[in-house]
């Protein structure tokens, strides 16, 4: 094996031509496809072991409790995966997704090789125990963990790195519904969220890979039982377009009240690892009378799928299956959201479908096809993804006709959502973290600077009864090529530079004053604005210089930002990110499991007011960025903090409590 991975190596690095290369790619494509089939029928094996641990030997232990033997269960592998996560792997907390979107995005594909372990046992356990989450976020991360780990032993680039990151999201996404298109346009669309030819290949041979092997274990069986679906007339799709709209507004609702919960969990003062402990006491409970709600919950969308559930029960379901899996992921579980928002869809279509349906039963179809439509409709919704979301259901119903319907509700789903969020389940994560991976790669470091922190404040300026003969001595006896002009009443009138004296004559005008040749019309900035801005808005103008004006009375000169000023900032600032990331670093190696956290400074907060130097932060934290308003401030020690600043701390997971408390 370690021959084959030395080989592998010495093709995709060696500098041969396009085709040794492209050659390389593939047989990695294919090694990773395979890794992930593998590890996607491991880890299913491993949850129906985990399930049958807890559900069959935890039901003999626990007899003497009767049915409510079941609110230990989901306790009792809470503090298995609580422990698990916080000693080994912090990364395996949540869905997963976010952790690997993350990685692509600004870690050049590097995940810890650990995390596929860790992911795998802990949520195995997790959904064995009844946890009310799914197994494909899981699967995502440990395949996208296994074309990591594959680049960072050969040694490859960053965006080789990332690539194999791709495969191995799409060979998970493939492998767990056996659905490979679905797989290789879920890396492309929130993975990747690039749909370029070069990557197109790599993934497609990774998917395919990893259907074969998961086939061949598993055998060629749909991930759900679903219905003929048979559309009753065009008077259908304005129904459809209304369940889209619905289901927009349920995914929004998912994703706010998951990290609602999430946040509630985050104030409590207990240790990180006892904390799913109560989550799965309370989902526990849920489960004493709707044992639905436990694990992934494909069985019930079967049966709601065939229409198969009644009205009440689909109904009951939707609302208790939102708030059991907020519960389990709020409190520190490991599982994914894919299950969870299918379910969620199925639910939601079913029981507005069978309200439909009622109502002019010789117009629509059954609940089954709603709730099918649903299905993707709540998905798309809440991960933003509408391309992946028709495919999906597309190739589990193998169905043309549902084509219509579909896109129709996805789509308008999408748009829903992103009217209301422009953030998704999985971005919305990050974000709260203070990374933005939606905005383009390349980062102006001007953009994080306010003008009044690098404007000149100390600058000459010349009156409008100045002679044009003095201003030509001014002139000649400094190094400045223009200065701003004032009144009697030391009010800004305008500006005059070299260009304004070219074809001025003192010869024939003796008397000229400033007034006679300054440019009137001219362009301000204030000192709140930020260079990055200012550059964008005046830089075609050509301006050497630019008056700094007070934003509540414009005839004020409070400063002037020259070229020189821009410059200086720049590299300062520039140096200053580099020295960050050097530090966040060093952070993360010292203390893997490091936690960001983020929190606003409110009115009485001890922090309002003071400079980041005057902080005394413990030694393994670092304030890594500070929101302002529309404005993103750049950490440096003599930034002043302010109240309404959202902080982003990255600290050692045992710091971050009280970093908060400190700050709050």
């Amino acid at each position: 094996m370690t021959r084959l991975f030395e080989r592998l190596r010495q093709t995709v690095r060696r500098k041969r031509p396009h085709g040794s290369e492209a050659t390389g790619l593939v047989l990695l494509a294919i090694v990773v496809g395979t890794g992930s089939g593998l590890g996607a029928v491991i880890f299913r094996w491993l949850i129906g072991q985990a399930q049958a641990l807890f559900f069959g030997g935890g039901h003999h232990i626990l007899a003497a409790l009767g049915p409510y033997d079941v609110i230990l269960i989901p306790a009792t592998g809470g503090l298995l995966v609580g422990l698990l996560v916080y000693f080994f792997a912090r990364e395996a907390k949540g869905h997963g997704v976010p952790e690997v979107m993350l990685a692509v995005s600004l870690q050049s594909g590097r995940i810890r090789p650990r995390v596929a372990v860790v992911k795998s046992l802990a949520s195995a356990i997790c959904i064995g125990s009844g946890g009310s989450v799914g197994r494909e976020g899981p699967i995502v991360q440990i395949a996208s963990t296994i074309g990591s780990t594959l680049g960072q032993f050969l040694k490859l680039s960053g965006e080789k790195t990332r690539l194999l990151v791709a495969c191995g999201a799409a060979g998970g996404i493939a492998a767990t519904f056996n659905a490979p298109i679905a797989g290789v346009f879920f890396a492309l669309e929130v993975i990747l969220r690039d749909f370029a030819t070069r990557s197109f290949g790599t993934v497609v041979i990774s998917a395919v890979s990893a259907i074969a092997v998961s086939r061949g274990f598993m055998g060629d069986k749909p991930a759900f039982q679903t219905p003929q679906y048979n559309l009753v007339g065009a008077q259908e799709l304005p129904l459809y377009f209304v369940l889209g709209i619905v289901a927009g507004v349920v995914a929004v609702g998912f994703v706010r009240m998951l990290y609602a919960f999430e946040d509630f969990f985050d104030a409590w003062r207990f240790p990180e690892y006892v904390k799913p402990v109560a989550g799965g006491l309370l989902v526990g409970t849920i489960g004493v009378w709707y044992p639905q709600v436990f694990g992934v919950g494909y069985g019930t969308i079967d049966l709601a799928l065939q229409g198969k559930l009644v009205l009440a029960t689909t109904a009951i379901l939707l609302v208790l299956k939102l708030l059991a899996t907020s519960l389990t992921l709020g409190s520190g579980g490991s599982g994914g959201v894919f299950a969870p928002s299918l379910f969620l869809g199925s639910m939601l279509g079913a029981t507005f479908g069978d309200i439909v349906h009622r109502w002019w039963p010789n117009a629509t179809g059954g609940p089954g096809g709603y709730a099918l439509v649903g299905m993707g409709a709540v998905f798309a919704g809440s991960a933003h993804a509408p391309i992946t979301a028709v495919l999906i259901l597309f190739e589990m119903t193998g169905d043309y006709r549902i084509i219509l319907p579909l896109m129709t509700a996805i789509v308008v789903s999408t748009l829903v959502s992103q009217w209301i969020s422009s953030e998704s389940i999985y971005t919305l994560k990050l974000r709260r973290r203070g990374i933005d991976i939606t905005s383009p790669r390349h980062y102006d470091v001007l953009d994080s600077i306010a003008v009044d922190e690098v404007m000149t404040r100390e600058f000459t300026t010349v009156a409008t009864d100045m002679t044009v003969a003095d201003l030509v001595e001014l002139f000649a006896n400094s190094s400045h090529h223009g200065f701003p002009v004032v009144d009697a009443a030391d009010r800004l009138v305008g500006i005059v530079t070299l260009a304004d004296l070219v074809d001025v004559e003192l010869d024939d005008k003796p008397n000229l004053t400033v007034d006679d040749v300054a440019t009137k019309s001219i362009m301000t900035c204030y000192p709140d604005e930020t260079v990055g801005r200012v550059l964008h808005e005046f830089g075609a103008r050509d301006h050497g210089r630019i008056p700094v004006v007070d934003r509540a009375d414009s005839s004020k000169l409070v400063g002037l930002l020259r070229r020189s000023d821009i410059v200086r900032a720049y590299a300062r600032t520039a140096t200053e990110k580099t020295n960050l990331a050097g530090r966040m670093r060093n952070i993360s190696i010292s203390a893997p499991g490091a936690k960001a956290v983020v929190f606003r400074l409110g009115k009485n907060s001890p922090w309002a007011g003071k400079r980041l130097a005057e902080l005394n932060l413990p030694e393994g934290s670092l304030v890594v960025a500070i929101e302002r308003e529309t404005q993103s401030v750049l950490p440096r020690g003599s930034t002043e903090l302010r109240v309404g600043d959202l902080l982003t701390v990255l600290a050692k997971a045992e710091l971050a409590d009280n970093i908060r408390s400190e700050a709050e």
